[in-house]
């Protein structure tokens, strides 16, 4: 079920760009070689989901200091057994990293980013990260995991020093679809 989700999902996203469109490519040739191609245990590569968590007052965006990786990202991670959507794979991901209730999620991919782990339990996979746009609602407040060293809210313009570039492009596409003239 999850993987033919992931396949529908992807096969409806109308990418941005070329470069999102042979990474589109990429991921769903994956899947149709590799029926496992959702799970950790798929090597090289495997198909992860996460969330940009945007605060629906301020606009400002919830990233964590991940513990394995040392660097501030948005959260999400590995699709689990229960997962049926790749949405709520992400959705799942962002309440148990943040504690946060009350969170909604569109189910449109924001970006995808393929990258390599050089830390952790899947050090040297890749990770075929579908990133998804999730709104908290102003009255929730967050809770540090045990995934992350760090939780913190940021203005987009006053990201953490040495934010990746993919999570600084997640954030200006969370922008661009949260404005009035991108609903």
């Amino acid at each position: 079920m999850l993987h033919r989700d992931a396949v529908e999902v992807l096969e409806a996203w109308v990418p941005p760009d070329a470069e999102q469109e042979a990474l589109r490519q990429h991921y769903l040739r994956h899947l149709r070689e590799r029926p496992d191609g959702m799970w950790r245990s798929c090597r090289p590569e495997h198909v992860t989901s996460s969330a940009l968590v945007v605060d629906a007052s301020s606009g400002r965006v919830l990233l964590t200091l991940h513990t394995v990786v040392g660097q501030w990202l948005q959260l999400g991670g590995h699709c689990e057994p229960g997962d049926t959507t790749l949405a709520g794979a992400a959705l799942r991901e962002a309440t148990e990293e943040s504690g946060l209730t009350g969170l909604t999620i569109d189910p449109n991919p924001l970006q995808l980013s393929r990258h390599q782990l050089l830390a952790g339990g899947c050090t040297g996979a890749y990770h075929l990260d579908v990133q998804f746009l999730v709104t908290a609602a102003e009255t929730t407040t967050h809770v540090i995991s045990d995934e992350s060293d760090d939780l913190a809210w940021f203005r987009l313009n006053a990201l953490p020093p040495g934010v990746d570039r993919t999570v600084t492009a997640l954030t200006t596409k969370a922008h661009t679809r949260r404005s009035p003239a991108h609903p």
